[in-house]
């Protein structure tokens, strides 16, 4: 059995080995730059741990692993120009470091290449992977238009929120564990068992980055705090404040969501908001939530307690985290 950090050590050193065709560089060396950037890698390391449940060599999932890592970044690529973001992972972001032209188009050549790393399999399991590979890529750009839509609005229900969040992030963590799944040669049960594991936890990740964005301590997160208000991205924790507030507590909210002028202090008031209406204490309840169905799924798994040990304890890492 391999840990997550055996499982990180063989995705990251697989990633250094990609070849890229040397011309046009224009198109290339955005997807190697984007690539070698420090990351958490953690989609692909669980295709790999999946993978290991079922079979002690996973030398066969390792570029099916890859073409989610890649395929991820592609999301990365794109969602940074329409979220006109500067930095990624701490550097400037493609199209900052080049523009949204050389963005756009080297996006799409990294889905390409995601898709040809995922067809690097056996041929039995070849229809499944790419029926799910493209079905997971479809939903998550869904995901992506609901995010984009929630913008424009203020009456965006927590239910909305959680089934936004299902397709843009948790739906990837369902198919990555149900990659190494089918490569391991899992039956049926167990692969929807680990598609809900996956999906329940990928739920439950998203609301605890939203927390960890306001809350977390900017040394082990990684980059400062108060992000998401500065952008009045719609997190679990915005759409609960705005329908828990009151009515002056609400347009004081929204007052500070119109204004840009004081970063600073926009964040200290929206927080101090947040804290009045018990927010975190809800979004940690709903982690909870999501969590304790991700491990009813997990437990549901006809696979030996000792064998699942491992991805067990990364669940709980995923969960208790504070980067």
């Amino acid at each position: 059995m391999i840990n997550l950090q055996e499982s990180l050590d063989i995705i990251n050193r697989e990633i250094q080995t990609i070849q890229y065709p040397q011309n046009p560089a224009g198109l290339y060396e955005p997807i190697a730059y984007l690539l070698a950037m420090k990351g958490k890698k953690i989609r692909p390391a669980l295709t790999l741990l999946a993978c290991n449940l079922y079979r002690d060599d996973v030398e066969t999932a390792i570029r099916p692993a890859l073409a989610w890592e890649i395929f991820h970044n592609f999301t990365l690529m794109h969602d940074d120009v329409m979220d006109k973001a500067d930095l990624r992972r701490g550097q400037p972001t493609v199209h900052k470091k080049w523009n949204e032209n050389a963005a756009i188009l080297s996006g799409d050549a990294t889905l390409i290449l995601s898709y040809v790393f995922m067809t690097d399999s056996a041929m039995e399991n070849l229809k499944p992977l790419l029926d799910l590979f493209s079905t997971t890529a479809a939903e998550i750009c869904e995901g992506q238009q609901y995010d984009m839509e929630f913008e424009r609005r203020t009456d965006v229900s927590e239910q909305e929120y959680i089934e936004m969040i299902r397709l843009k992030t948790a739906v990837m963590f369902g198919a990555c564990f149900k990659t190494g799944a089918i490569i391991g040669g899992a039956d049926k049960k167990d692969l929807q068992n680990l598609y809900d594991f996956g999906i329940n936890l990928g739920i439950a990740f998203q609301i605890k980055d939203d927390l960890l964005d306001v809350y977390g301590n900017p040394g082990v997160f990684g980059k400062k705090t108060g992000g998401d208000i500065l952008c009045n991205k719609k997190t679990y924790l915005l759409i609960n404040a705005l329908n828990r507030a009151d009515k002056p507590e609400r347009e004081n909210l929204l007052h500070w969501l119109g204004r840009n002028d004081n970063p600073q202090e926009k964040i200290i008031v929206v927080r101090n908001i947040y804290d009045r209406l018990a927010i975190p204490d809800i979004a940690n309840a709903s982690i909870q939530v999501f969590y304790e169905k991700a491990l009813m799924a997990f437990h549901a798994i006809s696979v030996s307690e000792s064998r699942k040990e491992i991805l067990k304890d990364v669940a709980k890492d995923i969960i208790e985290r504070e980067f």
